[in-house]
């Protein structure tokens, strides 16, 4: 939307900010009403554009960036007049007569770095959360996504208030530039590596920051799960986006009993979904680029498992990783040593449920954990940490917007979707009001007599 240099840019966005035109909640309603409109308007074409950059399948894309994206914004402008609004405190006796208030302010002139995994929904829904609440908005595409990225750029320009909302494509150099800016605070999606960049500097300003990471999110199948629902919700969200998602089922860990039962039922579901060769499938999708796929062929290649169940087949130059399952894979093999990020589902087996709990404890805490389960469900929740979780499901703790989404330790801190989102981009502001008619009690004034003392020990 602009080529202005970027201290210019976060000025001038400082500038609307401060004349008060973001904190009008007309003013945030329309801009979340545009913001519906533009994704809802010009679906055909993001979709295509997705299909340009990651070879999403067209329901896919809409679904999962397109409505997604305009149905967060479309909750967020319903509700944020009530949201907005001062909530009062109760306070204790030595305050009175006085009241207490909250008002939700903005935090300024905010800034959401996107990955490429999701373009549209990991840009458009941190956006509606930070013009619900009244902020001004840089935001920064990713590059990996380049189709996506000058698309929703340009229709940012057309539909939205560039007085209080710019977008900034490119690389690391203007992420960087970017990063030099004070800003009120930062929203990153994408990997820890970069995460604690981000991190570090938005601590040279004391800015606070939202990041939302990865990791290695486990499933686990107990040998009483619903086998047929359990590989029905793992392939969803493994075999989706080519299991590009930042909350996909990352491994399995499945009883020794059912382990047979539920490969062969994974493979099922691959050729139910995608048909005898998936890379035919106008509903399978591709890596982001050859250096990815590259890295998941590594992974393959690194050994430390069994077998191959199914899949395997790889073309660098179509970016093509078919939907794969390993079996016997180990704790050290290679493909456990990092998140995947790709359509291949390592198949660890055991024999009590205390093994993937230890496992899981010992590693970093994950974005996301699933449990199949009729007996254990419980008990791996109560023993485990992780950002968010699902039992006998996946996925599904992301899309309501009564459910916060972020993670924790590693997987990242901070969390938005919903009221959620509108808090993380608010401040707090406390206010206590007291009568004008009120005047301070002697109690309250020095000399501290013994008797103040006593009174003031009864009170409190």
């Amino acid at each position: 939307m602009s080529n202005e240099p970027t201290e210019q840019l976060v000025a001038r966005l400082r500038r609307t900010l401060d004349s008060g035109r973001t904190r009008d909640l007309d003013w945030r309603r329309a801009q979340l009403l545009a913001l519906s409109q533009m994704l809802t308007e010009n679906k055909d074409a993001l979709v295509g554009a997705l299909a340009e950059d990651l070879g999403k399948p067209r329901f896919e894309a809409w679904a999962g960036d397109v409505a997604s994206s305009a149905s967060e914004a479309d909750h967020l402008r319903k509700h944020v007049r009530s949201w907005a609004r001062d909530s009062s405190a109760r306070l204790p006796l030595p305050f009175l007569p006085g009241r207490g208030s909250i008002r939700h302010e903005p935090r300024g002139v905010v800034l959401v770095i996107a990955p490429w995994n999701y373009p549209v929904y990991l840009l458009a829904t941190p956006l509606a959360a930070a013009l619900a609440a009244g902020n001004a908005v840089v935001c920064k595409p990713s590059e990996l996504a380049p189709a996506t990225s000058a698309l929703i750029t340009r229709l940012a320009g057309e539909y939205l208030d560039p007085s209080a909302i710019a977008f900034v494509e490119g690389g690391v150099d203007e992420t960087t530039a970017l990063l030099e800016q004070k800003f009120d605070h930062i929203l990153y999606t994408g990997n820890g590596t970069v995460g604690r960049i981000v991190a570090s500097a938005a601590a040279r300003h004391l800015t606070p920051t939202t990041l939302e990471l990865g990791g290695k999110s486990p499933a686990i199948v107990d040998r009483d799960a619903n086998l047929k629902q359990a590989a029905s919700r793992i392939a969803f969200a493994k075999w989706s986006n080519a299991g590009q998602t930042c909350i996909a089922v990352d491994h399995v860990w499945v009883h020794h009993d059912v382990h047979d039962e539920l490969v062969e039922r994974l493979a099922t579901e691959v050729r139910e979904r995608y048909g005898d060769d998936p890379k035919q499938s106008p509903d399978f999708g591709r890596i982001v680029n050859e250096r990815h796929t590259a890295r998941i062929a590594g992974l393959i290649d690194g050994g430390g498992y069994d077998d191959v169940a199914f899949g395997g087949d790889i073309d660098l130059e179509s970016r093509y990783v078919a939907p794969t399952v390993l079996t016997g894979v180990k704790p050290d093999a290679a493909v456990m040593g990092e998140e995947i990020f790709g359509p291949v589902l390592p198949v660890l087996g055991f024999g009590d449920i205390s093994e993937p709990i230890e496992h899981i404890n010992k590693g970093d805490h994950p974005l996301a954990l699933y449990v199949f389960s009729r007996r254990n469900s419980d008990r791996v929740l109560a023993a485990t940490t992780s950002g968010g979780a699902c039992v006998n499901d996946t996925m599904m703790q992301v899309f309501p917007p009564s459910l916060p989404f972020g993670g924790v330790g590693e997987s990242g801190y901070g969390a938005y979707h919903g009221k959620w989102g509108f808090e993380t981009f608010s401040h707090r502001r406390a206010i206590y009001r007291r009568p004008g008619f009120f005047v301070e009690p002697a109690l309250a004034k020095a000399p501290y007599t013994e008797t103040k003392q006593r009174l003031a020990r009864f009170v409190y």
